[in-house]
This record gives C-alpha cells, sequence and structure tokens, in this order.
C-alpha cells in the first residue's frame, strides 16, 4: 500500500514547492529559473551571498530589462530596474506598496514592534507620533551629546598614536556610534570608546551575530509561510529585549516617568508616552464610502522598548560602516583626504576649533565624501516593498498580486554608469554639482517616499562629526595588513558588513598644518 501511495505523495510534494514557479512566465517578465524548495534564493538562504550580492548579479545579468523575477520559495519576487518604476513603489503608488514585509510577528517577538519593521496602520501611527522627534531644533539640543562622545573619540586617537597608530577603524567607529547612542538614546556614559569589552558594545555586537541555527530557522521560516508561527517561536530570543527593557525601565523610574530636558531619545519617548493613544487615519481599512477609518493605538512600555532596540540597532551597525568604510576610501586617496581636512580647518577656524551644529552643516568636502561612501557602499544595499493590493505597473504592462515582494536594488543601482561616470572610482567631487541631470532615484541610500529612513539627518549628522573630529586630528594611510578591496560579509542580509575588520594606521597631524589651512 506504501509503495502505491509514494508516487502520489512525491507529486503532491512536489507541486506544494513548486507551485508559483510559472509566476513570472505568465506575466512575461524574465527571471532566474527556480528550483523546488529553494526558488532562486537558495545562496542567501544558506547565507553564501547576501540579498544585496545577488540583486547586483540580477541586476547585471539583465541589463535591458525593466524588472527581474526571481522566487524565494514560492513567493514571487520582482527587482525593479527602471528608475521611473523604482519612483512609482517607493513614492508615487506608495499606497499599494506601504509594507516592507521583512519583519516577523510582534506578538511572538516584542523586539519587532518598531519603526523599521512594522507594517500597516502600526507603522503610520509610530510614524506620525515618531516624526517630530527629528526636528533641526531637537537636533540642535542633542548636538553638544554628539560633541562630548566626538572628543572622547579624538582621546582614544591619540592613545592609538602612541601605541604605534594601527587600529581597527570599524570597531573604533563602532564604539564612538555606539557612545553616541547611550548618549543622545539611553542618557548614560557608556565609555564604550574607552572599554572596548563593555556592556553596551557586546550588545551590540550581539546583535548583529547569527548562529546557524539562525539561519536555517530564518531560512525556513522565508520558504513555508504555512508554519511561520510555528518557527517563530524557535527564532524568539529574549536576551537582547530583556537587557534592553531593563535599562529603559530603570531609567524611566529615575526621571520618574517624565522628561528631564536631557533632550535624548528616552526623553523624547516620554514625552510623546504622555500624550497617550495615537490616534489617525487608518492606510489598511476604509469605510463603505472609501474613507479611511480612524486607528489607534497605546505608546506603552513595550512599544517603547521596541523603538529604543531599533535606534540603537539601526542606528549603531548603519552609521559605524558608512564612517569606517569612507575612512578606509580616503586612506587610499589621499589628495581627496587632504581636500577634505582642508574644509574641516577652514571651516572649524571660525568656530573656534570646536565642533558645533553649524559648522558640521558648512563642511562641503566631508559631506560629499560620506555621500560618495554611502553611494559605492550602502549601509542598505536593497529596499523591500511587498504589494498590498492588485496593482498594474504601467510602464511594463503587467498586474502584481498581494503578496508579490519587492526588492530595489541600490547598491546595484548607485554603480551603474547610466547614472554616474566612472561609477567605481571614489569621487566625492561629483556631488559639487547639484544640477546634474540624474534621476531623483538614481541615489537612495537612506531610501525614498514615504517610509525612507526617518532617523537619516541624525544618522549623517552623528556620522559627520565623528569623521570630523577623526580627520581633524589625525591622517589615515593603509596598514601592513589593509586590504585595497574588501569582502562582504555574505551572512549580513538587512544592513550591509564587511568581513572581518577594517585595519588602517592613524598618524597625528601637525598643528601647523591646521593652522596653515
Amino acid at each position: 500500500m506504501f509503495l502505491l501511495l509514494l508516487p502520489l505523495v512525491l507529486v503532491l510534494v512536489y507541486h506544494y514547492v513548486t507551485r508559483n514557479h510559472d509566476y513570472w512566465e505568465k506575466r512575461n517578465v524574465k527571471y532566474e529559473k527556480p528550483v523546488p524548495i529553494f526558488g532562486t534564493l537558495y545562496a542567501n538562504l544558506v547565507a553564501k551571498k547576501s540579498i544585496t550580492e545577488i540583486s547586483v548579479e540580477m541586476y547585471n545579468k539583465y541589463p535591458n530589462e525593466q524588472a527581474v523575477g526571481i522566487y524565494r520559495g514560492t513567493t514571487p519576487e520582482l527587482i525593479i530596474r527602471d528608475l521611473d518604476v523604482v519612483r512609482r513603489i517607493l513614492n508615487v503608488d506608495f499606497a499599494y506598496f506601504y509594507p516592507r514585509g521583512i519583519g516577523r510577528n510582534p506578538k511572538e517577538e516584542p523586539v519587532f514592534l518598531n519603526l523599521f519593521h512594522v507594517d500597516g496602520d502600526m507603522w503610520k501611527l509610530l510614524r506620525q507620533r515618531l516624526t517630530p522627534t527629528f526636528t533641526t531644533a531637537k537636533l540642535k539640543n542633542m548636538f553638544p551629546l554628539v560633541v562630548q562622545c566626538a572628543e572622547k573619540l579624538q582621546t582614544v586617537g591619540e592613545n592609538i598614536v602612541s601605541r604605534g597608530g594601527d587600529c581597527d577603524v570599524r570597531e573604533l567607529m563602532a564604539r564612538f556610534t555606539t557612545e553616541f547612542i547611550g548618549a543622545c538614546g539611553f542618557g548614560i556614559q557608556m565609555d564604550s570608546i574607552n572599554d572596548e569589552h563593555s556592556l553596551f558594545r557586546a550588545l551590540g555586537k550581539k546583535m548583529f551575530q547569527r548562529s546557524w541555527k539562525n539561519y536555517v530557522a530564518v531560512a525556513l521560516y522565508d520558504l513555508f509561510p504555512e508554519f511561520r508561527t510555528i518557527i517563530q517561536k524557535s527564532l524568539r530570543e529574549t536576551e537582547i529585549m530583556d537587557a534592553i527593557s531593563e535599562i529603559v525601565e530603570n531609567i524611566r523610574k529615575q526621571r520618574n516617568y517624565k522628561p528631564i530636558g536631557r533632550n535624548d531619545f528616552i526623553d523624547l519617548l516620554l514625552e510623546l508616552e504622555s500624550k497617550g493613544k495615537i490616534v489617525g487615519e487608518s492606510v489598511e481599512k476604509r469605510d463603505a464610502n472609501g474613507k479611511p477609518e480612524q486607528v489607534e493605538m497605546e505608546m506603552d512600555l513595550t512599544c517603547m522598548v521596541a523603538q529604543v532596540f531599533v535606534f540603537f540597532a539601526a542606528g549603531f551597525e548603519t552609521s559605524s560602516s558608512a564612517t569606517s568604510f569612507m575612512l578606509h576610501q580616503l586612506a587610499f586617496h589621499p589628495e581627496e583626504q587632504r581636500k577634505i581636512q582642508e574644509n574641516i580647518d577652514q571651516v572649524l577656524a571660525k568656530y573656534d576649533n570646536k565642533l558645533c551644529y553649524d559648522s558640521i552643516s558648512e563642511m562641503t568636502a566631508l559631506s560629499n565624501g560620506f555621500k560618495e561612501a554611502m553611494r559605492l557602499f550602502p549601509s542598505l544595499g536593497t529596499l523591500h516593498r511587498v504589494c498590498a493590493q492588485k496593482y498594474t505597473i504601467p510602464e511594463m504592462g503587467i498586474t502584481l498580486d498581494p503578496g508579490v515582494k519587492i526588492i530595489v536594488p541600490v547598491q546595484a543601482i548607485q554603480v551603474d554608469g547610466k547614472y554616474f561616470d566612472n561609477p567605481t572610482e571614489f569621487n566625492p567631487d561629483r556631488f559639487n554639482d547639484t544640477s546634474a541631470d540624474r534621476h531623483k532615484f538614481a541615489y537612495l541610500p537612506f531610501g525614498e517616499g514615504p517610509r525612507q529612513c526617518i532617523g537619516a539627518r541624525l544618522g549623517e549628522m552623528q556620522s559627520l562629526a565623528g569623521l570630523a573630529a577623526v580627520l581633524h586630528k589625525f591622517s589615515l594611510e593603509p596598514a601592513a595588513n589593509t586590504k585595497r578591496h574588501l569582502e562582504v560579509n555574505h551572512g549580513s542580509n538587512t544592513v550591509q558588513s564587511i568581513k572581518g575588520g577594517l585595519p588602517l594606521k592613524l598618524r597625528l597631524r601637525s598643528k601647523q598644518s591646521q593652522v596653515a589651512a
């Protein structure tokens, strides 16, 4: 009996693991041929290639297509190559593509109850309430905390020089970023800069360390949507959430559950908490007349902790990755390094050699260098959206069903010679020409549209302050073990990272060179 049933079982299993594999063929979209179970993303699911690496491969493999179809298991995904289509998805027709689809159920893992990961009404309400926390006035109020961290960074740099100058700038900038997040996020002097083994530096590392068990569980979660509730239970890790919850609750008690005028992120969240329920219009539900329904949510402790988590995780990894990559580029482009240093010196001379909010905004050469580093190696190498309701792409004449996933290949677009001359060359001056005839959506390091990075200005301000502090006092050059061409961490997906460290040598600049400028 078993032998008679076996062929039927095998046919049913094959049908189950290949269903939808004709989705792009039916729509006349060029696609990568899928294999059973894995679709076309086997290398990504087993951590041999990041999703950014795969999106770059597909982008370059199909140069004449507006989009390329792939499959994550049986879920169809579309890599968009046409920038007008990118504009529609991220901005113009955002109402059809508001979900990111990269979070998990926050009821099972409360850490995902944050602005970056939630979708739908919860995202809209959080965004509505959190947007006012990143105004220019609030960033200016926060800047003295940034300066304190930058001054500590210079002291650590001097200690490194006294020991010969060799250092891992990835680790150095990660410790600076962690210190900044402690000061501006938690209101705590973490001393992560001076202590590479500090509790908070360890916490930052743990957030982005993934075990093989985790890789397998995430792959199963992606491949078998019907079993996600069961699979997610094996992904639940409470250690990080518990640690941040304890920190946040202790700070709230110390502040008597009210803002104390420190202008850090906890203060801002306490201010939001005091306003009670968040109420707004739904992006998911409409009444019989097509009018959005009113929805609401509580800014409770669990929700606050989740926002602090993403403030830490997103700010820590993206900023330290971007700043250290820029320093690595400058070490191999000494003429660009000198140009940026002279600009920093000239600006700081006007402000008694003190960093301040206004001085950072005048450092054009530094800003251009940072933009160019983010172009070559964007922290988010891909942007993700999910089709929320049936949608026809006018430029392509194809109709997408709800649940189809969209990938915007940021890395691939930003190093495409169609949009940037000599695209692999580090050339900060390309950002001097603001009138350049370049498509607005050819440069997307912070995303675009209603879901662009809410903390972009804060992250840029903090990154530029750290870079200015380093480059005003030090010059960088390759160390004996520095690699010219860096290898990407193939297991990094949401945020790109470099495999291993970024060793460079720091040299103290002479006082004369700073004054002469």
